[in-house]
């Protein structure tokens, strides 16, 4: 097929594609599609396949030529894009629309266009002296003695607490509950039944743990919730919820001794108490600089983007919040339907926490794309040899053997994920060879962790 394009770059990432075909290609087209159906279709009075072309068209015209037009401009627009580059082929999720209405003639000229999403297209200003500042920490006492009790408290035996003992912090409870109107009645699609939680360290939107403190086995009561301002989860921020509770189960975890036999039980490598708090040690140190080095990155990439503004296209965009939603109906353990009908009856919706989600994704986004349109410009590259000295360097900090690291990166996607990060990391090298860095105020591991 023989098509005349042009390509026109759009606003926000997107391309206007202009096509014709010429009479001939269409003509043919047009005759292929009447001898596929010629072959396949039954009329009465004649044997299938064996149909005359004229009287399918006299039968089955009009709707032919739109199944005609149909595959033609498939047709025509996967051989423009073929090889295009990615700033003119359109994105695997992106849905091409159609400019106009175009009128299919199998004795003319086909022509037609389509605007669609593509890859965003930066053009940098400035990718060199930001100043970049990162915070100072160290791995004490107290962030060791939180990670031998977080093990404890693994390796802890539940059981059911007597009958009429009191729901304590730590204690694993079993609620159902609902939230309650105005007039004391139950709000629609807001019932949970047989949720499991842990006192003191919930998950849950609503924050109810802290209500189930002194509550007994088999005792229901109403509560009252006032969430800040500034809740994390929009929906509810400002806003009195009440809620009937009943707990329906209460068990405890009676944690082990910190001793030699514990640090066995975690893992047959350790043979004593001193063993797992080297290895402990190891991995805060481990943990504590890979969040600095992260810390370091997005701070770099923040200002790459203050300095080189673009636009992300809205089918991008949207892919990521979908994403992000199917995360949290896991996190909340339900799937996005009920997640939407249980943000319903808290008085949000979906498109509420699209919104405020809309910035960060934004912004992540464009550090993806800055990364990688970085990467393919400067021509950054791995080696195998690259690949196995990475593998060194992870088991020797991670303190395993280079065969246990091999067999975990023994899988392609993964091995191609460790490729991935070699040449970011270039990259920041290269980035942050041209930047300032300085030292941030004093904080803790847990607050530079997030965990306070």
């Amino acid at each position: 097929m023989d098509i005349k394009k042009q390509f026109t770059p759009q606003d926000k990432s997107r391309v206007k594609l202009e096509i014709t075909i010429g009479q001939k290609d269409v003509a043919d087209f047009y005759q292929g599609i009447l001898q596929k159906y010629a072959k396949t279709i039954q009329i009465p009075g004649f044997r299938k396949g064996k149909v005359p072309v004229n009287i399918l068209e006299q039968k089955y015209g009009e709707a032919l030529k739109h199944d005609a037009e149909g595959d033609l401009i498939n047709d025509a627009i996967e051989k423009a894009v073929e090889n295009a580059d990615k700033y003119e082929k359109p994105l695997a999720y992106s849905q091409a629309e159609m400019e106009g209405t175009p009128v299919f003639d199998p004795g003319k000229d086909f022509s037609f266009t389509v605007t669609y999403d593509v890859f965003p297209k930066v053009e940098f200003k400035k990718l060199e002296g930001f100043e970049i500042e990162v915070p100072e920490v160290s791995v004490k006492d107290e962030d060791m003695n939180r990670e031998l009790e977080a093990i404890r408290e693994r390796n802890g035996l539940v059981t059911d607490k007597e009958d009429g003992a009191p729901a304590e912090n730590g204690d694993i409870a079993t609620i159902t509950y609902f939230e309650l109107d105005g007039n004391g009645n139950e709000v629609e699609n807001s019932r949970r039944d047989g949720f499991v939680l842990t006192i003191g360290k919930s998950l849950d939107a609503y924050k109810l743990d802290d209500s189930i403190i002194g509550m007994k086995k088999g005792e229901t009561k109403e509560v009252e919730k006032k969430y800040p301002e500034d809740y994390e989860f929009q929906g509810l921020a400002g806003q009195t919820k009440k809620f009937k509770i009943t707990l329906d189960a209460l068990k405890k975890n009676e944690l082990p001794a910190l001793d030699d036999e514990l640090a066995q039980d975690v893992s047959e490598k350790y043979k004593t108490l001193d063993d797992l708090k080297a290895d402990i040690n190891r991995n805060l140190q481990l943990t504590m600089e890979n969040k600095i080095s992260t810390i370091k990155t997005n701070s770099l990439l923040e200002k790459i983007i203050e300095a080189n503004d673009f636009d992300l296209p809205e089918s991008m965009v949207n892919v990521e919040l979908e994403a992000r939603w199917r995360g949290l109906a896991d996190r909340f353990r339900t799937d996005p339907a009920k997640l939407e009908k249980l943000m319903a009856a808290t008085g949000s919706d979906k498109n509420a926490t699209f919104n405020s989600w809309k910035p960060e994704t934004e912004k992540l986004l464009k550090s993806r794309v800055i990364v990688e349109t970085l990467i393919q410009d400067r021509e950054i590259s791995v080696t195998p040899e690259d690949v196995d000295s990475e593998i060194r360097k992870i088991a020797e900090k991670a303190g395993v053997s280079e065969e246990e690291v091999k067999k975990h990166y023994a899988d392609p996607r993964a091995k191609e994920y460790l490729i991935d990060d070699i040449k970011e990391q270039r990259l920041y090298d290269q980035l942050l060879e041209k930047c300032s860095v300085k030292k941030g105020k004093e904080i803790s591991l847990e607050e530079l962790l997030g965990d306070k």
